[in-house]
């Protein structure tokens, strides 16, 4: 049977990536790429289609491509993606709720995926070595991007009641790092100097960009409903990223003052935001058992591959803009000797 598949979030690089390949995939005989903005990046066969979900639009966008199955990649994980904090809120919440809506009304709609974030289980000192599917009620505080991940995930599980008769699977990724995606992690990483938390050292977990779009057309193109973590095997902590990176460090007492975030914002290099704060600071660890075992997924990049592939790509044998590099020394200064941004 021919599938009809929409993409939500197609002006994104991974979302672009994935529309891409899916108009590829036998079987699949149309793919509509939905976005506010026109896709920078190719999407092959795909077709575009300019639409805000956080208004009716979406709704009448599904009503005439009546599609099968609905991705969800819409879903922004930093303030610079959405121009504001208050933005961001809007797009991921509102939006989801709009986009799944939609969906419930929809007599096309068959079944829902969505790309969701380890992010949902937080950052803290008390939490577990490894979060499993079923411990997001138990995580630690979260606000900001964390609190978004929850709510976006919260109202899935609702329209999953209202509609037992469509299939849902929501994939939790690890952070995706890659020669190509850029992230805020993936730009703290290729800072000339990288301020860290002094005496911690938290470890993590990583998703290749490859990995992530193959994941998330296993999930498209075959029945595979449910709650997934997707990470790569094996954890790195932040010492030995930053050695493989060649970046030194400088400590500091904390990484979450408006002080340094709002320098860092001003380099242009790093969204620092709360979420991102916190990740730095205690890291995260998730349980892939079911990935391998109920998804059948397994990710060609370890966690180690992964950020090499990403740090040969852009930390390795390359001249750093000589801007980037004033603003972050400029920055580092100011958080040294207490000086604002003006130098007082």
């Amino acid at each position: 049977m021919s599938r009809v598949v929409m993409v939500v979030g197609v002006a994104r690089h991974l979302g672009a990536r994935l529309a891409e390949r899916l108009a590829a995939e036998p079987g699949v005989s149309r793919v509509v790429g939905v976005d506010l903005v026109e896709p920078a990046e190719s999407i092959g066969g795909a077709e575009f289609v300019r639409a805000d979900i956080r208004t009716s639009d979406i709704g009448r966008v599904i009503d005439r491509a009546a599609p099968d199955t609905v991705v969800h990649m819409n879903i922004l994980a930093t303030r610079a993606d959405a121009g504001g904090r208050t933005p961001q809120k809007e797009i991921n919440v509102i939006g989801t709720m709009q986009l799944l809506a939609a969906c419930q009304r929809s007599a096309s709609v068959r079944k829902v995926v969505v790309k969701s974030s380890t992010t949902v289980y937080g950052s803290g000192p008390q939490a577990p070595a490894l979060f499993a599917e079923d411990m997001v009620s138990g995580a630690t505080t979260r606000r900001g991007y964390e609190k978004d991940a929850g709510e976006v995930e919260a109202y899935v599980r609702g329209f999953s009641r209202r509609r037992p008769d469509v299939g849902v699977t929501i994939l939790r990724f690890a952070n995706v790092l890659g020669p190509d995606i850029r992230t805020g992690l993936s730009e703290y990483f290729v800072l000339p100097v990288v301020p860290v938390v002094l005496g911690r050292d938290p470890r993590f977990q990583l998703v290749h960009e490859d990995d992530c779009v193959d994941a998330l057309r296993l999930a498209t193109v075959e029945h595979r409903p449910g709650i997934f973590n997707v990470a790569g095997d094996g954890f790195l902590v932040l010492s030995q990223a930053l050695r493989r990176a060649g970046r030194p460090i400088v400590p500091l007492p904390t990484l979450g003052s408006p002080f340094v975030g709002g320098l860092l914002r001003r380099t242009g290099v790093v969204d620092m935001d709360s979420a991102m704060v916190r990740f730095l600071t205690y890291g995260r660890g998730v349980d892939t058992t079911r990935m391998r075992t109920q998804l059948k997924f397994d990710p060609v990049y370890s966690t180690v591959a992964t950020f090499d592939a990403f740090a040969g790509a852009r930390t390795h044998g390359g001249l750093l803009d000589r801007d980037r590099i004033r603003a972050v020394e400029h920055t580092v200064r100011g958080v040294l000797t207490g000086e604002d941004s003006r130098g007082r």
